[in-house]
């Protein structure tokens, strides 16, 4: 898939563990991993939000587009 999910690279950035942003986005830890590891196949944008105000970040420090 051409899109890259960074979120593990922002997370490293913000000293911040996967059960901390779970919390603190309201999402399950589970469905913080899938989308960690790059097996989501889509992300709603509260979820985005959420996760982009916790890191103090914006969606393309998460996303990420390469052509294959």
């Amino acid at each position: 898939m051409p899109i890259i999910v960074n979120l593990d690279v922002m997370m490293a950035k913000r000293k911040m563990s996967l059960n901390e942003l779970s919390e603190k986005v309201g999402v399950t830890l589970s469905n913080l991993s899938i989308l960690k590891t790059g097996k989501a196949k889509a992300i709603r944008f509260s979820t985005l939000e959420a996760i982009c105000e916790v890191l103090n970040c914006q969606p393309g420090d998460i996303l990420e587009y390469t052509a294959e």
